[in-house]
């Protein structure tokens, strides 16, 4: 089996800074896409950042230039370091990996339990 679990997140007041973590587990061969999305009370669910197994990045315009994340493969991690947050930033948010498990042919879409990050003063 494989799961996500997530670390982090908690209250900050404006223009603060907070990280979120979320380490993969189980019989895992390899993993191609890790992100982060998120999902404010009332709205969908939005895609936040993602890194490819490459390094290469991709994030949503709300939040480039503020956020950033990044991976370690070796620990099958994800990080995602967010300064200058805004209340606009407050949601749950949701680790995703594309993972492959050992005899597999292709992978799978993994979620995480979602981690609260609330910003307020």
């Amino acid at each position: 089996q494989v799961q996500l679990v997530e670390s982090g997140g908690g209250l900050v007041q404006p223009g603060g800074s907070l990280s979120v973590s979320c380490a993969a587990s189980g019989s895992i061969l390899s993993i191609n896409v890790m992100g982060w999305y998120r999902q404010a009370p009332g709205k969908q669910r939005e895609l936040v950042a993602t890194v490819t197994s490459g390094g290469r990045t991709n994030y949503a315009g709300s939040v480039k230039g503020r956020f950033t994340i990044s991976r370690d493969n070796a620990k099958n991690t994800v990080y995602l370091q967010m300064n200058s947050l805004e209340p606009e930033d407050t949601a749950v948010y949701y680790c995703n990996a594309n993972i492959r498990q050992w005899g597999e042919v292709t992978g799978k879409a993994y979620w995480g339990q979602g981690t609260q990050v609330t910003v307020s003063s």
